[in-house]
């Protein structure tokens, strides 16, 4: 699986490699490296106003002979951030195939900032590399029928950092996760079925120190995993489509101080069920599965960088969410794995019916594990993307606010341009899915759009902790549990755009950098 590898250079007169151009992304005209750059790009602007406003490539004494300028603008504000490198390099990956680039060679540098603006921008480079990479990214069914080699032919990116401070295999590791969860979330839905979700992880993780399990037997999955199969039943005459549960353990050398545990929806494609989405509203739902993705695409970083101290286990449920004479219907009272009676509120609200019976078997790994903390990944509402925007919605349990969960990842977030924002989780959420009769325990939804109900990406978590068990371990109780939810529906492809957007692999950078 090529994509560009990150490449340290420490000095310019001493390159590794062979650079075919410079690019300098920065906030000025000027270089660390290249002391004749400023003049060189004056004399552009001379004949180009477009100099030191947008990307411009131009012949200059570099490394490669042609120097690409790309201005990231004011970095002061108080509201800029380090994704202002993140969105230039990206933005600038087309000019550089146009332009025949192969070999970039990039120095970030960034001038007339204070020392708190500074260290706000730390992850520069990173960012700027990530960006770049996103950028470059193409879908797996693309460098399947094409020439991969000429679709992503850059092959390494130079970082130019004199102080040598950059970890390039660190980065290196962040990009194949990313890569994994854009590929698992972004693949048509035929492609990455279920079966093929499974398989696509297998592959990822064979001869890794990541153990892989999938089940796929449908009686084990409806014994099991109740919620989960009731969401799959109309998918399962057609064998392609059948469910299937994927369990991702890493187990590290030595002694554990920490066990994260991850649940990921990973609705392969989602009709709606018997409540259908209509009026275009199914385009571009085989991106339904970003959260496991996600999850997925974390666990492949994890891997190559084996971290001491922390154990990982994920659940992630591939599940197709059919429309046929099986389906699943609203008013159904169905038990979860954790015995507690569900009534189905609305068959388009899925996604919290498979995570909350993989929460109750992570729930079950947590009673015996190390400082555990619990998550649950998904595309989950609308509402999180009209409320929210762009931002990856953090929803906690008080276990995971009293130890700071949101705090930690928002406080990453910011320095690694993957960022989120912390709601929370109100008594009027746990009042919205209490049971109306004795005959359910809770409910799983109201029969309208999330993006149409107050607290639309709220109070789903209060029915993932009541239909998982995770109600009796609350802050007060013998063994409290810390659990939050991530919502991904806004930041989880670019632009919002789930039918046509790259995928982000949002949230694999700020779990990287909050944990790892």
């Amino acid at each position: 699986m090529p994509f560009p590898q990150a490449v340290l250079e420490t000095d310019i007169t001493k390159l590794t490699h062979d650079y075919d151009a410079y690019v300098l992304v920065s906030n000025t005209l000027s270089s660390q490296h290249y002391p004749n750059i400023q003049a060189s790009l004056e004399s552009q602007q001379i004949m180009d106003a477009r100099v030191g406003v947008q990307p411009s490539l131009v012949a200059a004494d570099v490394a490669g002979k042609r120097l690409l300028h790309v201005p990231v603008g004011k970095l002061d504000r108080d509201y800029d951030d380090v994704r202002r490198l993140f969105d230039a390099t990206r933005n600038i990956a087309q000019t550089l195939l146009d332009s025949g680039v192969r070999k970039p060679l990039l120095e970030i540098n960034l001038f007339g900032l204070t020392d708190g603006q500074t260290a706000q921008l730390k992850n520069a480079i990173e960012a700027a590399y990530l960006g770049l990479c996103q950028g470059l990214w193409q879908p797996l069914e693309a460098r399947q029928a094409l020439d991969e080699n000429e679709i992503e032919p850059i092959e390494f990116v130079g970082l130019m950092e004199s102080n040598g401070q950059v970890d390039t295999q660190r980065l290196i590791a962040i990009e194949a996760g990313k890569r994994v969860a854009r590929d698992l979330c972004g693949t048509e839905p035929e492609r990455m079925a279920p079966p093929g979700f499974a398989d696509y992880c297998v592959d990822t993780f064979k001869d890794s120190n990541v153990k892989v399990t999938v089940i796929s037997d449908d009686a084990q999955i409806r014994h099991e995993y109740p919620l989960l199969h009731a969401v799959a039943r109309a998918s399962v005459e057609v064998k392609r489509h059948r469910p299937r549960v994927i369990r991702l353990v890493y187990q590290p050398e030595g002694e554990i101080n920490k066990t994260l545990l991850f649940a990921g929806k990973g609705i392969t494609f989602d009709t709606g069920g018997a409540d259908l989405k209509v009026n275009g509203h199914m385009a571009g739902m085989s991106r339904d599965k970003g959260g496991a993705a996600g999850v997925a695409g974390f666990m492949k970083t994890v891997s190559m960088l084996a971290p001491k101290g922390v154990k990982v286990i994920a659940e992630i449920g591939a599940v197709r969410n059919s429309i046929g004479a099986e389906a699943f219907i609203p008013d159904e009272i169905i038990t979860s794995h954790a015995g507690i009676r569900v009534r189905v509120g609305n068959t388009d609200a899925e996604g919290r019916m498979l995570l909350a019976d993989l929460l109750s078997h992570l729930r079950k790994d947590a009673l015996t594990a190390v400082n555990p903390e619990l998550f649950s990944v998904a595309t989950l509402t609308g509402h999180a993307a009209i409320a929210l925007g762009p931002y990856t919605a953090l929803v906690e349990n008080k276990p995971a606010r009293n130890i700071g969960v949101s705090q930690k990842l928002f406080a990453q977030g910011e320095l690694c341009a993957d960022p989120v924002e912390p709601s929370l989780s109100r008594r009027e959420d746990f009042d919205f899915i209490k049971p109306r009769t004795k005959a359910d325990d809770v409910l799983s939804s109201n029969n309208a759009p999330s993006v149409t109900t107050m607290r639309g990406h709220q109070f789903p978590m209060a029915f993932l902790t009541v239909a998982s068990g995770l109600d009796k371990h609350e802050a007060n109780c013998e063994l409290p549990l810390p659990y939050t939810h991530v919502d991904i529906a806004g930041s989880g492809v670019e632009n919002l755009d789930w039918q046509h957007g790259k995928p982000t692999a949002a949230p694999v950078n700020v779990f990287v950098n909050t944990y790892l």
